[in-house]
């Protein structure tokens, strides 16, 4: 099976664009511009879609902007609309659990507080694709939301990039279906010394 639909969580508004929680929206709106593919605004979708071809696949892209905890809003319509099946569909999305720098795809799961997640789950189940993107965690809970509402630090920001440029490589695996070799590729990336 082979991805027909990849969702990039985050926050709209022009003061969310470089905060730690837009990391998902980073990645699709960089796949975007990669391949030439269009993002315009569907009401019925709540959010930001294109549609083109990655890698000789046809691919819908899509950004809710819903903000994070509403983005099944978002999800759920399109992939109903569509007719989206788990396995069809990749969620990137910020992830305090691992360091910047570090990038995992995982398939199923639960939502590990992520909210976006959280939103999703009870309406599709959560036997889909996530690419969870480190942005490292800021050490106690209080200080959760502050962490991923404000900007990584240069450094950070360097690395949260070259993860995502490894999982970039590792796309034709994906959208050819071939999970287990793209997560092996992505979930091995190690930041250069």
């Amino acid at each position: 099976m082979s991805l027909k639909l990849i969702v990039g969580l985050g926050n709209p508004g022009q003061q969310y664009v470089h905060t730690r929680h837009n990391a998902g929206f980073w990645f699709v709106q960089h796949l975007a511009q990669q391949f030439n593919i269009d993002l315009s605004p569907e009401k019925k979708f709540h959010g930001v879609v294109g549609r083109g071809r990655i890698h000789g696949h046809d691919v819908r892209l899509l950004l809710p902007l819903t903000f994070m905890n509403k983005s099944g809003q978002s999800v759920v319509p399109m992939v109903n609309f569509y007719g989206i099946d788990n396995d069809e569909l990749l969620i990137a999305h910020d992830e305090l659990d691992i360091p910047a720098g570090s990038i995992k795809l995982k398939t199923g799961g639960g939502h590990g507080g992520h909210n976006g997640l959280r939103d999703i789950t009870p309406h599709i189940g959560n036997d889909f694709h996530r690419l969870r993107v480190g942005i490292g965690h800021p050490g106690h809970k209080s200080k959760v939301t502050g962490h991923v509402l404000s900007k990584a630090a240069p450094n950070e920001q360097i690395a949260i990039d070259s993860a995502l440029t490894a999982a970039f490589e590792a796309l034709p695996l994906l959208l050819d279906g071939d999970i287990e070799r793209a997560r092996s590729q992505i979930n091995s990336f190690k930041l250069p010394e």
